[in-house]
């Protein structure tokens, strides 16, 4: 048998190969160092050949040509250690193996030369290691603040960008460090009080220092599920790590459209070939950098955001394609035919957030900023506002005072000095929203813990208090009951209308309670929640009529995930958006597709 060193300890041996014509099944056996097998360990290979990616538009792909994303796929071992990939003859192939408590292997192999080739893994005895291994999640979970409530304050308010507890954020730093970067991170959005401002830095520093001195204090993931055998995961670099893929559109022609918020770029994907094109956002000629929040990105090294691509929904008449720019007043439609866009433009309301098409062709939409919901009509092309009760008369002096607020920011005048209490009066931040079965309308509000129900023909709105943290997004089962991630809790709620109760779903993350669910979908017919484990690298699948959970490990550390779509066949699809994306394992963001396992 040929044996060929191997990356990080792996032996190579016993690789199997059946070729066909422009096409190979590689059957790759992953063992321990004396030989036995390894069931369920990660297995992710990469084509190393193929078209080089096009930089020529700014460091990016030419907008509208044909480019194709090098497909990465990962699989799961069976119970003896083996796992097939379908790869063209002739390819040259990347492949790591990746098991919690082993060191990864590696090696690279050219497809259809029937080399026999197995990977060895040794096992991790370094504290360290094993401790460095482990998703953020355990991290956080093990990161002592002293006051859970101060704690669960801190998920919601220091999660929504980037992990908490990842390598980035668990290294040694001062307390002046803290302090520089909490003051960056509000002038980013983030809403901590200022008892939370005065006491994060000491107890920050305090906290992962007591974690990297005893790393055995770091919990454990919970054990990967043999189902994972059954599963398969494929992975389609985007962008860059000045890139943030953040939300997604899996459209009914059968293409997947990606946005990359700090670039003002939509990828076009074609989950079938991996051939993608690339659609850059109109911009006014007197559109400044960053918008009318120039102020927010100062510090950021490079971006073009002009209008902030943020959320996408697909018309059910025409299949045309209205998407959010947070960053303006405008409303933008995409024709998937023509591949022409259209403004449309608003007279009022600002940060254009998470959108929804309703029977009727109306487009809603949250207004993050001004507390408001906006919909757009296409029969008239008339905007409708809808305004939302302010919690008291300093919030109504914020909201309605948006544009003076985000005029003086522009201006450098520094409002993020300025006093945030626990409340974050001033900041209802309205987020989520979906339309329900009946066509009712409905949305959360993030930093008020309520969701509320509009009227879908006299608009009146009905506010509702949720008993829980951080409503996030919310998305409309079959029955018309809401499903909702609560950022902070580590859980989901079903809230149901007719009997007006929450139900509380704990997500299976271990250790418990560290997870922070940025948002979910509901598969209607299937009748399951995916649910984005953003803090713990996984996406989780509830069944809802039998109360069971599978979770879907990601191939990549620093999975932060934002959105989750439903493909007619089942699969999902997800986008790796970190913000900055540097901070993901290779730096390199991807639009995520994962086949699911039966149950």
């Amino acid at each position: 048998m040929e044996r060929i060193a191997a990356c990080a300890g792996a032996v190579i041996g016993a690789l199997l190969l059946a070729s066909t014509a422009g096409a190979v099944d590689v059957r790759l056996q992953v063992t321990d160092a004396v030989g036995q097998p390894l069931p369920l360990a990660m297995v992710t290979v990469k084509r190393l050949d193929g078209e080089i990616a096009d930089q020529s538009d700014g460091g990016y792909p030419a907008p509208g040509r044909a480019h194709r994303a090098r497909a990465e796929d990962t699989r799961f071992t069976d119970a003896q250690g083996r796992v097939v990939f379908d790869l063209e003859d002739r390819q040259r192939i990347g492949v790591r193996a990746r098991k919690p408590g082993w060191k990864d292997g590696t090696s690279e192999f050219v497809a259809g030369t029937r080399a026999a080739v197995t990977i060895a893994l040794a096992a991790e005895t370094d504290p360290f290691a094993l401790a460095a291994a482990k998703p953020a999640n355990a991290w956080l979970a093990g990161l002592d603040l002293g006051d859970p409530v101060l704690k669960k304050h801190f998920m919601l308010q220091c999660n929504f960008c980037h992990q908490q507890g990842s390598a980035m954020l668990r290294r040694e730093r001062s307390e002046e460090e803290w302090r520089e970067t909490i003051q960056r991170m509000i002038g980013y959005g983030a809403r901590p009080h200022e008892i939370a401002q005065d006491e994060l830095p000491a107890k920050l520093v305090a906290g992962y220092a007591r974690l990297r001195d005893n790393p055995a204090l770091v919990g454990n993931p919970a054990p990967w599920q043999p189902m994972l055998a059954r599963a398969q995961v494929r992975e389609w670099p985007l962008g860059d790590s000045f890139s943030q893929m953040h939300d997604l559109l899996v459209h009914s022609n059968g293409l997947v459209y990606v946005g990359d918020n700090l670039q003002d770029r939509m990828y076009e994907v074609d989950p079938r070939t991996g051939e993608y094109r690339v659609y850059k956002l109109p911009r006014d000629p007197g559109d400044k950098l960053g918008g009318l929040l120039s102020a927010r990105l100062k510090s950021f090294p490079r971006h073009e955001t002009y209008l902030g691509i943020h959320s996408f929904a697909e018309s059910a008449v025409d299949g045309h394609i209205f998407l959010t720019p947070s960053t303006q007043q405008r409303l933008v439609e995409f024709d998937p035919k023509s591949k022409q866009f259209t403004v449309h433009r608003m007279t009022e309301g600002y940060y254009p957030h998470t959108i929804r098409i309703d029977a009727r062709d109306r487009v809603w939409f949250t207004l993050a900023l001004s507390n408001q919901v906006a919909m757009f009509d296409r029969r008239t092309g008339k905007f409708h506002y809808i305004d939302l009760p302010d919690r008291n008369w300093r919030e109504a002096l914020t909201t309605g005072g948006a544009g003076v607020i985000l005029k003086l920011m522009e201006w450098g005048v520094p409002l993020q000095y300025l006093p945030i209490d626990a409340q974050s009066t001033g900041v209802p931040l309205p987020y989520g929203i979906d339309v329900a079965p009946d066509g009712s309308v409905w949305f959360a509000r993030l930093y008020s813990d309520a969701i509320g129900r509009i009227d879908p023909d006299t608009l009146q709105v009905t506010l509702i208090r949720t008993p829980f943290m951080g409503p996030r997004r919310l998305r409309a089962d079959r029955d018309g009951n809401l499903w909702i991630a609560a950022f902070p809790e580590s859980a989901i709620y079903c809230y149901q209308p007719r009997a007006h109760r929450f139900v509380r779903y704990v997500l299976p993350t271990q250790p418990a309670g560290s997870d922070t669910p940025y948002s979910l979908n509901v598969d209607r017919a299937r009748h399951e929640v995916w649910v984005n484990g953003t803090e713990s690298d996984t996406l989780m699948r509830l069944d809802i009529a039998k109360n069971r959970w599978q979770v879907y490990p990601m191939a990549r550390r620093v999975t932060f995930t934002r959105d989750v779509e439903i493909a007619p066949d089942g699969s999902v699809y997800t986008a790796n958006g970190a913000f900055p994306s540097w901070q993901i394992e290779d730096g390199q963001p991807t639009l995520i597709r994962v086949t699911p396992s039966p149950w």
